[in-house]
């Protein structure tokens, strides 16, 4: 069975979308049936509701073995729906051999997946205010500079388009620009104990 990291606290009872990110480390001479298995447990995946996609993240050099696929769920609840069905199960019983260890699973919600660092998926998120005090960071200055860039076209717009257009700037900035980059820069205080 696979090693589960769950760094989500749902005591609420709430539903969040969440982000699977899991690890694997292919054997050395394995890796093209590792290739070939990947879009299968992905096309698997996208057969239950409210998968959102995934990412395979590849080694970066010749010494490095650990594949990283990142799995998107629109509920907590369907992403447990997929973790504890048959087909998954298939598919890890699939790949088996090609692993040199079972796979590690990390769950994260909300604000930790913009603080998940590249070379290290399935570290445990920083403590919450370190990660709001980053954010708050990030957020004025990418707001002060779209008000300021955009302000005078956004002010002849309804409020809600402007609303609309504005969200998907600051949403799509922040995940793909932004946050990656925030939390490299920080990462000395966020990640203090970091080998």
């Amino acid at each position: 069975m696979d090693e589960f990291v769950d760094n989500q606290d749902t005591s609420l009872g709430d539903d969040p979308p969440v982000t699977a990110v899991a690890l694997r480390r292919v054997k050395p001479g394995r890796e093209q049936e590792f290739e070939e298995w990947v879009p299968g447990i992905m096309a698997a995946a996208n057969r239950f509701p409210g998968y959102m996609g995934s990412d395979v993240f590849r080694p970066t050099d010749p010494g490095d073995d650990e594949y990283r696929i990142v799995f998107r769920f629109d509920h907590e609840s369907n992403m447990r729906a997929w973790e504890t069905s048959d087909e998954r199960r298939h598919w890890l019983e699939e790949a088996r051999p090609l692993l040199q260890e079972n796979e590690k699973v990390s769950m994260l919600t909300g604000l930790e997946t913009w603080f998940t660092l590249p070379s290290k998926p399935a570290e445990p998120p920083p403590p919450r205010y370190k990660m709001a005090l980053v954010t708050w960071l990030a957020v004025f200055p990418l707001i002060s500079t779209i008000f300021l860039a955009l302000g005078p076209v956004l002010n002849l717009l309804p409020t809600l388009l402007r609303s609309l257009i504005l969200t998907v700037i600051m949403v799509s900035l922040m995940t793909y620009v932004v946050m990656p980059r925030m939390t490299r820069l920080f990462s000395f205080w966020l990640y203090p104990n970091r080998k």
